[in-house]
């Protein structure tokens, strides 16, 4: 169930780290840009994450309770309180991207970056909203390859994409491009991203995976189900939410330091995107096998995935985190030509590649809670190691006792280690073993 999730995910960053390195090769501006946008766009990520968290628990458990009908249902309402919800936040940061941005922006280059590739991701938020919805359904009737295949397929076509659209002439050859710069990296991600969603529609549209959804049933409304689609997944939206307005204070703290923080830290976020990728295929495949066994009452079977995922989390993450610390600076010039970045980066890069150990084990034990449908613990996680630890020390460290950016980097680690801790005692106490939902 993991190996093919985490192949599609691995895909799909590695996808981020390409883009972020095309680029890079535009301005250290174009990706401090990207990254401030990253950081206002994923604060609507807490309205995805609310339904389809929920999603995970009734579809996985639906399914291991045999009950088609239902998993049928519960795919149709996702899909169309997804689109809905993606509307909201699509109208919501029209009104309001411009000036969310210009408070991050450290200079008016760096703003017109983030406007020009902003705008076009924000009109296809819907769709990018039910591409989740697709490839969440399908991995949680146990058939993790064809998401994988569908984001593999998506992830080359943009990677093919990106030159085409955002050089004058492609690199490493005499053929013309399209010149469109940073808007043509917003549009080939809107491009791939819809003929992904078109796939793995088409593929629960038509039942050749067992489930098998109605336009009749997108247009009808399920208050049974809405209702749990909108209150089981609060907490774990609550918990992204919080994640998300504090990653935009941090923003703010590191925009003092300039574009050259900013572009080093969106350069840091893509390359650990990158190393905990295999870490999200794992707690998504967990979380449906947890899901899958809590519907058919088999605790222990649960109990030895999440101890299992764990496990195998943290001591993949000490490989490629002890890769990442080895060779800091090559892993930077892969992505910049600046020289200042890249000085500022390697740092960065031997706090934040051995500090991914911690994201394991959290991912591990954050399993039991997505299969079981229980969010409460996302919520204490998220705010003792964010409003306890990373935005206080943050405050103290950089702006009462102005050290050194590298102080940054260490509050980074230590956040992801409360979150973790966290995360293993909420395990250990084991109220999640008797929940369903």
């Amino acid at each position: 169930m993991s190996i093919p999730t985490a192949l599609g995910f691995l895909g799909q960053t590695l996808y981020d780290v390409v883009d972020m390195i095309w680029i890079g090769r535009i301005s250290g501006a174009a990706v401090a840009g990207v990254t401030i946008f990253a950081a206002v766009f994923w604060s609507v990520e807490a309205l995805n994450e609310i339904i389809g968290i929920s999603s995970v628990s009734l579809i996985s458990q639906s399914y291991g309770a045999k009950n088609l009908e239902r998993t049928n249902r519960v795919i149709e309402q996702t899909l169309t309180f997804k689109a809905l919800v993606a509307l909201l936040a699509m109208a919501f940061l029209l009104v309001f991207l411009r000036p969310l941005l210009g408070f991050l922006a450290p200079d008016e280059a760096v703003l017109d970056h983030a406007l020009d590739y902003g705008f076009i991701r924000l009109f296809f938020l819907p769709v990018m909203f039910s591409s989740y919805t697709v490839n969440t359904a399908l991995r949680c009737i146990g058939d993790a390859k064809s998401p994988m295949m569908i984001m593999l397929f998506a992830s080359v076509l943009n990677i093919i994409l990106d030159p085409i659209f955002i050089f004058e002439r492609i690199p490493g050859t005499s053929l013309p491009g399209l010149n469109l710069g940073i808007f043509g990296a917003g549009l080939a991600t809107v491009i791939s991203i819809s003929i992904a969603f078109t796939i793995g529609f088409y593929l629960l549209y038509s039942g050749k995976r067992g489930p098998k959804i109605s336009f009749k049933g997108l247009l009808k409304l399920d208050w049974s189900i809405d209702y749990k689609l909108i209150t089981i997944g609060l907490p774990t939206g609550f918990e992204m939410l919080t994640r998300n307005v504090s990653w935009f204070i941090a923003m703010k703290i590191i925009a003092t330091f300039g574009t050259v923080a900013v572009a080093t830290i969106g350069i840091g976020n893509r390359f650990s995107g990158l190393l905990v990728m295999p870490l999200l295929g794992m707690y998504v495949g967990s979380t449906a096998i947890v899901g899958q066994n809590l519907g058919a009452n088999q605790i222990e079977t649960a109990r030895k995935t999440v101890k299992a995922t764990a496990i195998v989390g943290a001591l993949l993450m000490g490989i490629t985190g002890g890769f990442a610390l080895l060779l800091p600076g090559l892993i930077m010039r892969m992505f910049i030509n600046d020289q200042t970045v890249i000085g500022l980066g390697i740092n960065m890069i031997r706090f934040i590649g051995p500090g991914t150990v911690f994201l394991g084990i959290f991912y591990g034990y954050a399993s039991a809670f997505g299969g079981a449908g229980y969010m409460k613990p996302f919520i204490t996680s998220s705010v003792i190691s964010r409003g306890c630890v990373l935005i206080p020390l943050l405050l103290i460290f950089i702006l009462a006792l102005h050290l050194p950016i590298e102080t940054i980097w260490l509050t980074l680690v230590l956040t992801d280690a409360t979150a973790a801790l966290v995360m293993y005692f909420a395990y250990r106490r084991g109220k999640w073993e008797s929940k369903r939902v």
